[in-house]
């Protein structure tokens, strides 16, 4: 099944269970006055209507099929000390919450919301402040996180986790999120044939997006801005950047774009502003780089050695301090059709 018609299935199985089971009511005053109560009272397929307030509750456990929905952003507090929603059931559904302060740990990864061992998730429209690790994907499937706005207060990099978090994941559609002020906006490792767009990823301490060892993954019509670097994409094949804006990463080391040890992509239509290096290419090979707008840089592209039948084609490079550096022959790169302002 092809990526896109299998995010229609998932999308259809999502709103099967979102319209059967009974609806309970959480609030200050209701009988049920917590969340934790009302998940236990829950049976599968329930909804959770939680109203508006502040429940300071953490540790809230998730273990079976049900919808979490906020109205008018009811507040979960973790107060610092821990996090705050676990979900271990697969078809379960978060929309409509404010989850905040879980609070700084060296000790264990704590999230706003952490998903284990889970498919056909939904966790959509979301506010997550202080969160540490905002939304943490581990072994899940078939799922979207969608927008969400996850802003942290990371200092340094040793005591910040990252906004959207996923690691051995597969079928996943991040779209429409805001993330800042993490150490990463959205890490990848180990997550393959998913899906990243229309997301905006700015103020981050390290990258804006971070890929490591995930394969046939696109991501298309992002914004990346002001972080310590774009998006570094490192050991990975098949991944597909398309009409995504990097700017204003600007720094001693900063880069749009890191590519080390990547194999057959495509680089198309993108827009590379003011950063200190456009693209930094390290021991790729087989990626088309064409259509993309160079403005501004310090250098626009630097390759590496071990940079092996490249093309670069249809380009413009228009007012970078340099356009173009390699270190070595050229390998069987090609360079075509492209503008240069100089």
């Amino acid at each position: 099944m092809q990526f896109l018609d299998r995010l229609v299935f998932i999308f259809l199985v999502l709103g099967s269970w979102l319209s059967h089971g009974n609806t309970i009511e959480v609030c200050p005053s209701c009988p049920v006055s917590s969340v934790k109560q009302g998940v236990s009272l829950a049976s599968p397929y329930d909804t959770l209507l939680i109203k508006k307030g502040t429940y300071k509750e953490g540790n809230i456990l998730i273990d079976k099929p049900i919808n979490l929905i906020g109205e008018n952003y009811p507040i979960l507090d973790g107060e610092n000390e821990t996090e705050i929603l676990t979900v271990t059931a697969n078809q379960v559904s978060i929309e409509g919450l404010q989850i905040q302060n879980v609070g700084t740990s060296y000790l264990e990864d704590r999230a706003g919301i952490r998903l284990k061992k889970v498919r056909n998730f939904s966790i959509r429209n979301n506010r997550l402040f202080n969160t540490f690790f905002g939304i943490y994907l581990g072994y899940s499937f078939d799922g979207q996180v969608i927008d969400n706005e996850i802003i942290g207060e990371a200092e340094e990099e040793m005591s910040s986790g990252n906004a959207i978090h996923a690691w051995y994941c597969k079928n996943v559609l991040v779209e429409g999120n805001l993330v800042r002020r993490h150490r990463d906006g959205i890490y990848f490792e180990f997550v393959d044939s998913s899906l990243i767009k229309n997301n905006v990823s700015e103020d981050n301490l390290r990258y804006g997006l971070h890929f490591m060892f995930s394969n046939n993954d696109d991501y298309f019509n992002n914004e990346f801005r002001r972080n310590g670097a774009g998006v570094a994409v490192m050991f990975s094949k098949k991944i597909n950047m398309w009409e995504n804006v990097f700017e204003f990463n600007w720094g001693t080391a900063s880069y749009g774009m890191l590519l080390k040890e990547i194999y057959d992509a495509e680089i198309t239509n993108n827009i590379f502003r003011q950063n200190t290096m456009g693209i930094f290419v390290e021991s790729s090979t087989r990626i088309n780089y064409s259509q993309n707008e160079f403005l501004n840089n310090g250098w626009a592209m630097r390759f590496s050695g071990g940079c092996l039948d490249n093309n670069v084609n249809a380009n413009n490079f228009i007012a970078n301090t340099f356009d173009l550096a390699l270190n070595a022959s050229t390998n069987g790169n090609q360079f075509d059709g492209n503008y240069w302002s100089e």
